[in-house]
């Protein structure tokens, strides 16, 4: 699975907002200037996000954007469907609607848990835990299992890590 920069920009603009909850609505330009997101392209995941009921608009000289429900019932799954769709196709297509046979016909199965695990992990983890930076027991025991962190070698000959930053690039 890939996380899109959509999706990685909505949850660090809905951070941000949830952040500063209760202080008034946020600028767009606040919002880009802390994460640094490019203000064209995050003003369109905040509009996608308005019409997911996620965030809501303010328009006028004290405006911006701030958070439509409180950061404890906003999770991460949430906002990528928001943005992204679904949390696992396949070729566009959901799991429970592919037909395998022969050799492959337990990979519908496969696929089905692949998107279960992606939901325990983003389903569980609110902005509320974002913000306060404390993840549910679950995700902080498989963020720190023995290997989490051990980037496995590309097969494309891309580097097997981001930004020379250490973690892998991609799940």
């Amino acid at each position: 699975m890939r996380i899109s920069v959509k999706a990685d920009y909505a949850i660090r603009a809905a951070a941000e907002l949830a952040a500063a909850q209760g202080g008034g609505p946020v600028k767009a330009e606040t919002i880009a200037d802390a994460q640094g997101i490019p203000l064209k392209y995050l003003l369109n995941i905040l509009g996608e996000l308005n019409r997911a009921n996620i965030v809501r608009s303010r328009r006028g000289s004290g405006g911006g954007f701030e958070l439509a429900r409180l950061p404890s019932a906003v999770t991460l799954a949430e906002l990528i469907r928001a943005v992204d769709g679904p949390l696992a196709n396949v070729h566009e297509s959901r799991p429970e609607e592919l037909t395998y046979h022969g050799a492959s016909a337990s990979l519908q199965e496969v696929w089905i848990a692949v998107r279960a695990s992606l939901r325990q992990v983003l389903e569980s983890v609110t902005l509320d835990h974002l913000v306060r930076g404390t993840l549910p027991v679950s995700v902080s025991a498989l963020a720190h299992g023995d290997d989490a962190w051990a980037a496995r070698p590309s097969p494309r000959g891309k580097p097997a890590t981001a930004a020379g930053n250490g973690r892998p690039d991609s799940i």
